[in-house]
């Protein structure tokens, strides 16, 4: 009885690692089947991340910054006053060009009464005109009757001699006349010139003036989005630069997905199809997505120096083209997803 109890007891030891080892090779092997069977129906690739709008906002004027009323990472409102740049300077010389523009408008007031002045000496010049070429036909039919009177010796030489002088006496001023009047209206239009030109002086400064109270306006910045800030760059009493970052603002309206699959995965992928996705950040949530559109080039081509495979490179390289896909229930992920965050994503096939 003894050695039948040690028999028995040697073979349960015996069993118990098979048994383990027989567990652990199907637990495997289901495993193993489980994920051959998900790569023969599913296209994947970890070569994915949440995107969303990032907004820069730059400085259009040159300053020391007078104020700042955002803090990093903060939440933001579009419309919402960010920053202040100290405006003294541009306010100077917003004042010294108003005063130059209202100098202009005197400058208008003088071109415009010279050119009063100007027609009515070219109307007095006209009247002038007139008044010798009535002379001038009053003294042709003297001196015409005179020559006949003459000729009968019914006036003296003296009267013909008269009436000759009158006659070249009112053709030279009417002559000059004429003249008179060509200068007036040389000077009238050299006037009217001078009007315009005063005016479009004027107009100018006008426009300075406009795009120095454009510059006044620029030193107040504005987030011109909603969204998140990102880290804060510049602090007061810095002097910036126009074309400085100052702030970038992620858009949190709009989030989206762009996997970069592999160029031999896209005949299985197409417009419309939904995809599951897993984010790294949070592998329990059950994230779903849909196709929207796929690149007409592989990323590659966008870098500064594309690759060209077609020129000697005899080492060939899989492509991945990118794949933009939308969250389906978008709104239901705002607060967990963030911008550059890794997705695994898996299309069925």
């Amino acid at each position: 009885m003894e050695a039948e109890s040690k028999k028995e007891t040697k073979s349960g030891k015996n069993i118990l690692p098979r048994i383990i080892i027989t567990t652990v090779v199907v637990i495997g092997f289901i495993f193993l089947a489980k994920e051959v069977w998900f790569a023969i129906n599913h296209e994947e690739t970890d070569n994915a991340q949440v995107e969303m709008r990032l907004v820069p906002i730059i400085s259009r004027v040159s300053g020391y910054v007078a104020r700042t009323y955002a803090e990093d990472y903060s939440t933001v409102k579009k419309g919402q006053l960010l920053m202040v740049v100290d405006s003294a300077e541009l306010s100077l010389q917003l004042q010294e060009m108003q005063a130059d523009f209202a100098q202009s408008l005197s400058d208008i007031e003088n071109a415009q009464a010279s050119l009063v002045n100007a027609e009515a000496m070219l109307a007095y010049s006209k009247g002038n005109l007139e008044v010798v070429r009535l002379r001038l036909a009053k003294s042709t039919d003297d001196l015409k009757r005179d020559k006949n009177l003459i000729e009968g010796n019914a006036i003296t030489q003296k009267q013909m001699d008269d009436s000759q002088s009158a006659f070249d006496i009112a053709s030279r001023q009417f002559e000059t006349g004429k003249i008179d009047v060509k200068v007036a209206e040389t000077r009238l239009a050299v006037l009217r010139s001078l009007v315009n030109k005063a005016q479009a002086q004027s107009d100018i400064k006008k426009a300075h003036i406009d795009q120095q109270k454009l510059k006044l306006s620029y030193c107040y910045i504005y987030a011109i989005s909603d969204g998140k800030l990102g880290r804060r760059n510049i602090d007061e009493g810095q002097f910036i630069q126009a074309g400085t970052p100052l702030f970038t603002i992620v858009n949190t309206s709009s989030q989206w997905v762009v996997a970069n699959f592999k160029e031999n995965q896209l005949k299985n992928i197409h417009l419309g199809q939904v995809v599951n996705l897993k984010i790294d950040g949070n592998p329990k949530l059950e994230v779903h997505g849909k196709i929207v559109s796929l690149s007409d080039a592989t990323g590659a081509r966008f870098s500064l120096l594309p690759p060209d495979n077609a020129t000697g490179n005899f080492v060939k390289v899989t492509q991945r083209v990118p794949v933009r896909i939308e969250i389906i229930d978008e709104a239901k992920y705002k607060d967990i997803l963030r911008a550059g965050m890794s997705v695994v994503v898996s299309v069925p096939i």
